[in-house]
């Protein structure tokens, strides 16, 4: 992991570069990801305008640079984006493990069914696959993976 990493809320003068984080990630070479359906301008004001004032979103700092972004939606594990430049050195790890911290009754998540990096890195993380949908319901309309973690799966699992 990197030497001074620090673990923040999402502040108002970091809304751009953390957007730029979940667009690198988003877009990163190999990326098992659907493509975006939003402008990277239309992700930015996503970021200054509904993820900021929602009030849980956090952000990895080093050496003063924005290298992960995590956001939570009551107990859903809403984003988790690293720098594609410092994947592998446990940044996701340390938000996953400040998630649980802070979601001690449970969290479940989406990932879509081609991210087959996600599904591996959370079941690490104790998390298990409740159900798999068609993707109708999301925005990219792609296949995806209903995770949870230290709850009733039904608790969790029933949140579309």
């Amino acid at each position: 992991m990197l030497d001074d990493l620090l673990i923040r809320p999402l502040e108002p003068w970091d809304t751009d570069e953390a957007a730029g984080v979940w667009w690198a990630a988003r877009h990163a070479e190999g990326s098992q990801l659907p493509p975006a359906i939003h402008t990277e301008a239309n992700v930015r004001a996503w970021f200054g305008n509904v993820l900021l004032p929602d009030g849980q979103s956090w952000v990895a700092v080093d050496d003063d640079r924005i290298v992960a972004v995590l956001t939570l939606d009551g107990d859903d594990l809403d984003q988790l984006y690293v720098d594609p430049s410092v994947a592998g050195q446990g940044i996701g790890s340390t938000l996953v493990d400040l998630a649980k911290d802070l979601r001690p009754g449970g969290l479940a998540l989406w990932t879509f069914q081609t991210n087959t990096r996600a599904q591996a890195f959370y079941s690490r993380h104790g998390f298990t696959e409740v159900r798999r949908t068609d993707g109708s319901a999301n925005e990219e309309h792609a296949p995806d993976v209903r995770m949870v973690w230290g709850a009733h799966p039904e608790r969790l699992e029933s949140t579309v």
